[in-house]
């Protein structure tokens, strides 16, 4: 019995949820499992049952909510830990990229068996790989390396190297209204925001979690607002225009807060 519990916990598997808000509450539609855990997911651009994850084992799965079984395929080209999962969403290409603790991005299109191209440049391992919402082609990528990078799919060399922090990035996101901003956040407990155009300093630095900042994301609503989550069990909300930037401190969770992402259709939903 106890070999059984053992073996069953050290081979761990994830699960990856689909769920509908509606007045009776939340309500599970559908679940998929894998057989290691799921760190990131990421809806299809262009076919609302579509959906891809990536996994411990190195691998991004294809799932079909309109299917009972999955996924539709599997890609399994990282050699260690795919730890980020993100689909372009400038039109005019169908492209997804992913970045691993192997030190590596991919680009991947869904229609394609195979990986498109990989960039190489990291030192250590990647933590997240966000497209661009303005430039096409264009993605940032945040590294245990200390540094946030940036991309351009059409040539194989990376295009921007910012010393963001000195500590481990863990999250980056773009602004959606200003093409050349960014925002980090990292085991030293900072937010920074990064102006493309002139890296020598941050456009502004955001103080008050207590722990490595695991998420943070761009309101797409206003210009200056954003979200980050944190090891310190907290959600906080900032103004990076304002004297006093921390809008408010949410205490809700009870462990790690590991990820957020702010609704596009609801402006008060998190």
């Amino acid at each position: 019995s106890c070999d059984v519990l053992f073996h069953f916990a050290g081979l761990g598997c994830g699960t990856l949820a689909m769920l509908e808000q509606n007045e009776a509450g939340i309500v599970l539609l559908r679940s998929f499992d894998w057989n290691d855990g799921l760190f990131d997911v990421t809806w299809s651009e262009n076919n609302e049952n579509v959906l891809i994850t990536c996994s411990g084992d190195g691998s991004l799965q294809i799932w079909d909510m309109a299917k009972t079984k999955g996924p539709l395929q599997v890609y399994k080209e990282h050699t260690l830990e795919a730890y980020s999962v993100d689909w372009n969403q400038t039109r005019g290409e169908q492209l997804v990229v992913s970045g691993s603790w192997d030190q590596t991005a991919k680009l991947w299109d869904p229609a394609v068996g195979k990986s498109l191209c990989t960039f190489k440049g990291h030192e250590g391992v990647i933590y997240s790989t966000i497209w661009s919402p303005h430039i096409p082609g264009c993605f940032a990528s945040a590294s245990g390396d200390q540094t946030l990078r940036i991309w351009d799919v059409k040539t194989p060399g990376v295009k921007l190297v910012i010393p963001a922090h000195q500590a481990e990035v863990l999250s980056c996101d773009w602004c959606k209204y200003d093409e050349n901003l960014l925002v980090t956040g990292a085991v030293d407990c900072s937010l920074k925001g990064w102006d493309l155009r002139n890296i020598r300093q941050p456009v502004f630095v955001l103080l008050g979690h207590t722990y490595a900042i695991r998420r943070v994301k761009f309101s797409p609503f206003h210009a200056t607002i954003l979200a980050s989550c944190s090891y310190d069990f907290t959600v906080r909300f900032w103004d990076f225009s304002k004297t006093n930037p921390l809008l408010e401190t949410v205490e809700h969770h009870t462990e790690f807060t590991c990820g957020l992402d702010l609704s596009l259709h609801n402006r008060g939903q998190v």
